[in-house]
């Protein structure tokens, strides 16, 4: 694994690392016990029922995926991409 961090272009890595940092951010908006129903969910794959496919898709919508496509889009834009629906500050 280390060979192939030393291969990547330093901002690439660092983009890498910033953009986990932000996934982490809001995977902590999960309490404990969903995170371990996200992750259970998420191994079963395409077995789910309807209804773990609804309890996943909350479980989802509880991580502002909006929020996390705007907050990477706007962390790495030159420009702050205010008119899109993200934040002003970075």
């Amino acid at each position: 694994m280390f060979r192939l961090l030393r291969r990547l272009p330093f901002f690439k890595v660092l983009a890498v690392a910033k953009t986990a940092l932000l996934a982490r951010r809001h995977l902590q908006r999960l309490d404990v016990d969903d995170r371990r129903r996200l992750g259970e969910l998420v191994r079963r794959g395409r077995r789910l029922s309807a209804a773990e496919r609804g309890e996943l898709r909350s479980l989802v919508a509880k991580l502002g995926p909006r929020e996390f496509a705007f907050a990477a889009a706007d962390r790495f834009s030159p420009l702050p991409l205010r008119w899109l629906g993200g934040r002003s500050g970075r």
